[in-house]
């Protein structure tokens, strides 16, 4: 599980195309540090486990499933990228809970800078709306930000200076690729309604 803090901008330094899947290099020292073979690492907001580490890099596999319902499938060598660890049992959520599971890609449709954040509007498919609320969350390429306005197939967020500067959404231009997460709290609420379960006591419903 993760927090959707950013701990470092890290960069994809190769990629090796597989059968039916691509293997990544990329370079994060902080988030290597530690870290061995069958660890945890987001990946601009997807969940990639490490196969090896050294000097300060990483590799991890990434399946043709994941490139095709995420932004990863993108990336190249010089790629900026969004890197968190885990959150230890124990940590501080400094964001919210984010799984590292994309449900979906959106895509950066403006930006409109001001003197001390800037407005950016995403797109959002039409399957994901009903999760994405005014001031609820959502994780934008592994990024937990506070919905400012939502509509039908677009919300927006707002950016402070260090977001701007310390995540690859500094980056971002109009027509670029992100990843977008919901959150989970709201996908198990809308099964267990559809479920005919209370999800305060977790009954069943009578007739």
């Amino acid at each position: 599980m993760f927090t959707g803090i950013v701990e470092e901008l890290g960069e994809v330094t190769a990629v090796e195309e597989l059968s039916e899947a691509s293997r990544f290099r990329l370079r994060g020292p902080v988030v290597t540090d530690g870290a061995k073979h069958g660890d945890s690492i987001a990946v601009n907001g997807v969940c990639l486990t490490v196969v090896e580490t050294g000097d300060g890099e990483f590799t991890a596999d990434v399946m043709q499933e994941t490139l095709d319902r995420s932004s990863l499938g993108a990336l190249h060598a010089g790629s900026r990228v969004n890197l968190e660890r885990p959150m230890a049992l124990g940590g501080r959520l400094g964001g919210h809970l984010v799984q590292g599971h994309v449900d979906g890609t959106g895509e950066i449709l403006s930006r409109t800078p001001s003197e001390h954040w800037e407005i950016v509007k995403v797109s959002l498919p039409p399957k994901l709306a009903r999760y994405v609320v005014e001031k609820g969350s959502i994780t934008v390429d592994g990024v937990s930000l506070t919905v400012v306005e939502a509509a039908a197939d677009w919300f927006t967020i707002s950016l402070i200076p260090t977001t701007l500067a310390l995540t690859t959404l500094g980056l971002k231009k109009p027509g670029d690729p992100v990843n977008l997460e919901v959150d989970v709290l709201a996908k198990y609420v809308e099964r267990l309604l559809a479920a005919g379960v209370d999800p305060l006591t977790a009954k069943e419903d009578q007739p």
